[in-house]
């Protein structure tokens, strides 16, 4: 028997597991963490497809910074972020004419503690922060229509500012193919019909297909999301990208910046590089944390690692996710979607009146009926969970697994293969042929 650490919440977890059924433990590819100050300097001084920034801005700009929120604090741009503005300073723009509009989407207000896990204390401390709110129509401009007819209303503090900066990791994204780059602007700091309408595209084109099998994991070539998203991205003409890349230990390890669509795409690349992870074989248990804090705050968020832990899994195998979620119901919209008979009412619903928290959730049930999903959660989200999830709710991963092996054993499933991901949204396995 071998001891397995994962992180959950701000903690960790530990299970014992026979070690001779251990197929991978997917984790991505080793890379150190860099010198953040210097990486960032440089990403921002010998820019991709760009001047450097200090040639980009002149006195007298007012400088939007559109910052990624909460939910992607993990992105660490509280360790970059005070280069961006001291570069701007250098550059003849003080910090009066700076300010940040947080890239909330339909996320909630942020609280003043949550704005410095963002930013950093002396950011916090030096430059004026906004909340954007999807939902305040008052607070936002239109730009015009996408290709596909999106209605692209954005936050007037972006619109309105004489450059604007895109501050955020690149990472991969289970619909848009990455994240990052255009999703600051949509869904980032876009009117909440205008977020509906760009995501409807996730689902395919007709009652009962299903997902948009074009919506997918890394795929950004022939995406509609993505290039709905991009589209309306160069209706605010961005000047500028600074992003992080995040190692497999939420350290990291280089940065990106420049022009906010090829430094993006190259971000991309490097991503993909450090998350393709091989795997002998998809396993009958697979057990994946979400990464713990902030990744799995709350369900909505955590449930990203729901699609590497598919990949890994049989159909009709196991999966033992790791998700604290303190805040279960943010978003409600998520929870509340858990109402329907049967998928195929799920999704008509969700075609009549499309949300974010609704499609993840969506998602989610598919995952539910086509594996056995324990979940690792707070006891006090246990009710909820039963009652409309169709997950089975746990306390601890070594309960989990106790459960998950009295299953083989009634299956008859005695040479079983497990995989482990220890960060299950960092990663993207893929069969060794």
């Amino acid at each position: 028997m071998k001891e397995f650490k994962l992180a959950f919440g701000r903690g960790v977890q530990s299970v014992m597991l026979p070690e001779d059924h251990i197929s991978d433990i997917l984790e991505g590819v080793p890379t150190p963490a860099c010198d953040v100050k210097e990486a960032t300097l440089a990403a921002m001084r010998s820019p991709i497809g760009s001047a450097p920034l200090k040639e980009v801005v002149k006195s007298g700009d007012k400088v939007c910074l559109v910052v990624a929120d909460i939910t992607r604090a993990w992105n660490r741009a509280s360790e970059f972020l005070i280069y961006v503005v001291d570069e701007l300073n250098l550059a003849g723009v003080p910090d009066k004419d700076i300010y940040i509009v947080f890239a909330q989407g339909t996320h909630r207000p942020h609280t003043d503690e949550e704005n410095i896990t963002c930013v950093g204390e002396e950011v916090a401390r030096r430059i004026t922060m906004y909340q954007h709110i999807s939902t305040d129509k008052s607070q936002q401009t239109y730009l015009g229509k996408t290709t596909l007819g999106t209605e692209v209303w954005i936050d007037k503090r972006v619109v309105d500012a004489d450059k604007v900066i895109l501050i955020n990791a690149v990472s991969t994204h289970d619909m848009a193919g990455f994240g990052g780059g255009r999703k600051l602007i949509l869904p980032g700091v876009a009117g909440f019909d205008t977020v509906q309408q760009n995501h409807c595209h996730a689902l395919g084109a007709t009652l009962g297909s299903g997902l948009n099998p074009d919506a997918k994991l890394l795929k950004i070539e022939g995406n509609p999301v993505s290039s709905d998203m991009q589209e309306a991205c160069d209706m605010v003409h961005p000047c500028f990208l600074v992003h992080s890349i995040i190692n497999e230990e939420g350290r990291i390890s280089s940065m990106v910046g420049g022009d906010p669509y090829e430094a993006w795409l190259e971000g991309t690349k490097e991503t993909y590089r450090l998350q393709k992870v091989p795997m002998k074989q998809q396993a009958d248990v697979t057990i994946v944390s979400a990464g713990g804090y902030p990744k799995d705050t709350n369900l909505y968020q955590g449930t990203k690692c729901y699609t590497t832990a598919e990949i890994a899994t049989k159909k009709g195998g196991i999966i033992i996710t790791m998700i604290e979620a303190e805040d279960i119901m943010e978003p409600a919209a998520y929870l509340g979607s858990f109402k329907y008979k049967n998928l195929v009412d799920m999704e008509k619903g969700l075609r009549d009146c499309f949300t974010i928290p609704f499609f993840v959730a969506f998602e989610n049930l598919n995952t539910a009926l086509t594996h056995t999903v324990y979940i690792v959660t707070r006891p006090e989200n246990f009710d909820i969970l039963r009652e409309k999830t169709h997950q089975i709710p746990v306390a601890t991963v070594e309960e989990a697994w106790q459960l998950a092996q009295k299953q083989l054993e009634g299956e008859g499933k005695t040479d079983y293969a497990i995989n482990i991901i220890p960060h299950g949204s960092a990663v993207v396995p893929y069969l060794k042929k």
